[in-house]
């Protein structure tokens, strides 16, 4: 006992189904932010809004002892009303024995930003060192346009010369993967880091793909070449782009990248995934002001789907959403799983009214469309909620919570329906107040 609270780490001890037992002063300083009512009774639900599938991996782990999950990283947003970076938490849970479980938590944020410097240190070696004969090699201008066309390019891409000098080198990407602001991105990310990398489909000329890595880095400043296309401030080409086909590594990366990043029951980007991707991209616009979205979606009445079909049904309306959501935003979209039945969608280069009408698209979409269960039919619907960056906000924070209000005030108007914040928008305690009045 005295072990227990005298820790420098967040000890928990619960039973199977998440109620807890002992807890030591450091897990409630971690946990009691995350509790909505002020209560830490159970540790599945005081988490459930970050960290959505531990519940079903505790239930899931079938032995009598052993490690349920090690090391989770766990992202919160900012304090509300503060200035502070996002922090990580660390997961750690072991099954003690058929009755008990006991819960590890940790504060990693700085240890999180170190890893991911560290990451990006050895992908650019790794890019230098393997394979360094199967590569594609091109010369940029300072528009991030092919400026000179080499035999490297026709052996591995298949493009003529004709087709390809003066192209943006998104001609590379599949439609929909990226935006003319991330192809800028990159160049800057080049300028101010020495070079960026990138994985991911790229196209041949016959339209065939293969999983490959981009990286940009830039050359030293020269004078403009005869043939080169586009100048940046009278200095042409600026970059050195090389493309790897990375196939045979596809599977262990993406086996990595999935244990790390995706949702456990639905397959999307986790929380983890999205708040890592969403931050990226404020700070990308920092540099270059564009039009950046975020849309909530929530399932209306999803505990009443629990409680009448069971779980296994609420889990496959989840994942039929899931689906939806996947088969109706871009790739280049982040879509995450945030919470239990909440799920979130960052739309880089999209204003509040795009932003809205592929949120209608989706609403629509899941409101004719029944979920098959056991060969009986379940419909739902879901409530979304709409808001874009400006001037007045400064990260993420303030981005989600305006996004979190439209959805409570989309909800408070009936449900199955799109709102979006406005300046002028009342808040869901606003809406709330109204109607206890109006009763």
């Amino acid at each position: 006992m005295q072990f227990l609270y005298l820790a420098p780490v967040g000890l928990v001890q619960t039973a199977l189904d998440g109620t807890i037992c002992m807890i030591n002063p450091v897990s409630a300083q971690l946990l009691m932010p995350l509790s909505r009512d002020g209560n830490l009774t159970n540790l599945f639900a005081a988490l459930e809004g970050v960290a959505p599938a531990l519940r079903h991996l505790c239930a899931d782990f079938l032995p009598s002892q052993g490690v349920v999950c090690d090391g989770m990283y766990i992202p919160l947003s900012a304090d509300k009303g503060r200035k502070s970076t996002s922090k990580v938490l660390s997961l750690t849970v072991v099954k003690l024995g058929d009755t008990r479980l006991m819960a590890v938590l940790s504060d990693v944020t700085v240890q999180v930003r170190r890893e991911r410097e560290l990451k990006q240190t050895d992908a650019w070696l790794n890019s230098i060192l393997t394979n360094i004969t199967d590569y594609a090699m091109f010369r940029l201008d300072g528009l991030g346009r092919i400026a000179v066309w080499n035999e490297s390019i026709g052996r591995m891409m298949g493009y003529a010369p004709e087709a390809l000098v003066g192209q943006p080198y998104s001609i590379f990407s599949p439609p929909e993967a990226t935006t003319p602001e991330h192809l800028l991105d990159q160049l800057r990310e080049a300028d101010e880091n020495g070079w960026s990398l990138s994985e991911g489909f790229r196209l041949r000329a016959d339209g065939s793909q293969f999983w490959g890595s981009a990286m940009i880095s830039p050359l030293p400043d020269q004078g403009p070449s005869p043939g080169d296309h586009g100048e940046r401030e009278g200095l042409a080409p600026a970059y050195c782009l090389i493309i790897r086909d990375i196939s045979d590594k596809r599977d262990a990366n993406e086996r990595q990248r999935k244990a790390t990043y995706c949702d456990y029951l639905t397959g999307l980007a986790n929380r983890r995934a999205f708040f890592e991707a969403a931050e990226l991209e404020l700070e990308r616009r920092k540099l270059s002001t564009r039009p950046t979205a975020m849309i909530l979606f929530d399932a209306d009445h999803f505990k009443a789907v629990n409680n009448r079909f069971g779980h296994p049904a609420g889990d496959a309306v989840l994942c039929h959403l899931a689906a939806a959501l996947s088969a109706t935003f871009r790739e280049v979209d982040v879509v995450a799983r945030v919470g239990g039945e909440e799920f979130a969608v960052l739309l880089p280069s999209t204003d509040l009214a795009g932003a809205a009408a592929v949120a209608n698209r989706l609403r629509t979409l899941v409101e004719t469309t029944a979920v098959m269960v056991d060969g009986e039919p379940i419909r739902y619907t879901v409530s979304a909620g709409v808001a874009a960056m400006d001037y007045s906000l400064t990260g993420l924070d303030g981005l989600m919570r305006r996004a979190d209000q439209a959805l409570y005030a989309a909800k408070a108007r009936g449900r199955n329906r799109v709102d979006c914040w406005t300046p002028d928008r009342p808040t869901y305690k606003d809406h709330l107040s109204g109607a206890i009045s109006a009763a």
